[in-house]
């Protein structure tokens, strides 16, 4: 009996962690593709997820950072998707990078054309932004999310440190200490680079490994045909002799 007991509870604890922690999955999110270093370019994924067993998301509407205005901000043409980028006049113009920004992107929004993100499914909403500010450590992006039945979801709760996280948290970017491949492009860029100068690298020398091999082949059969040659002449020779003495 005790031990039922403690199966019981602990399969009804187990659950009971489950369903805290479910949520957690479905939050709005925003993931760098590769690195995210402060004074640099990158790629940035917003994941969003469907919550909703009976509707699909039509629309997700992501809004930029107004106390960190970011000069480039180029959105991912998307199958299904319409995509609208809306900009503002900035109430007090800011200098980054060396140059005066009085107009920035503030909020990017995706339509579906069709279905959206049906139940059960994902979709990731790919923006290419920069440059990215030396003076903090993050970047809040207020997301509000739209489904087909006009239910709206808002996340735009920033997290507070020491506090437990928000019903709705905004997605947050996470930045990275400057490097000097960061304002280039990112290391991937140079990984890439380097890959690809190891890859010729490598060609090259098989090519030339190849090609000295073929030269070695060519000098020993050669020098066989040297060899045979002169046997040849010299059974010709003996040859010769043979029938003259006869």
């Amino acid at each position: 009996m005790k031990v039922s007991r403690l199966a019981a509870a602990g399969t009804v604890a187990a659950t009971a962690v489950l369903a805290l922690s479910a949520p957690a999955f479905a939050h709005v999110s925003v993931q760098p593709e590769g690195v995210a270093a402060k004074g640099g370019y990158t790629v940035v994924d917003f994941k969003v997820p469907n919550e909703r067993d009976n509707a699909s998301t039509t629309q997700v509407e992501v809004n930029l950072p107004a106390d960190h205005p970011l000069a480039s901000v180029m959105p991912q043409p998307l199958d299904g998707w319409t995509v609208k980028v809306t900009k503002s006049k900035l109430d007090k113009p800011v200098t980054a990078h060396g140059e005066k920004i009085s107009e920035a992107v503030t909020k990017v929004t995706w339509t579906a054309d069709g279905k959206g993100i049906e139940p059960g499914f994902f979709q990731k909403f790919p923006l290419s932004i920069g440059a990215l500010p030396e003076d903090t450590d993050s970047l809040v992006f207020k997301a509000v999310q739209t489904y087909s039945d006009k239910e709206i979801v808002r996340w735009i709760e920033p997290q507070k440190e020491g506090a437990d996280e928000p019903e709705h948290p905004a997605p947050t970017l996470a930045l990275s200490a400057a490097t000097e491949a960061g304002h280039h492009g990112g290391t991937a860029a140079k990984d890439a680079s380097h890959t690809e100068e190891t890859a010729e690298h490598t060609t090259g020398t098989a090519a030339a490994a190849a090609a000295d091999g073929s030269d070695t082949t060519a000098r020993v059969l050669g020098a066989a045909g040297i060899v045979v040659g002169l046997a040849g002449v010299a059974y010709g020779v003996l040859a010769g002799r043979r029938r003259t003495n006869a």
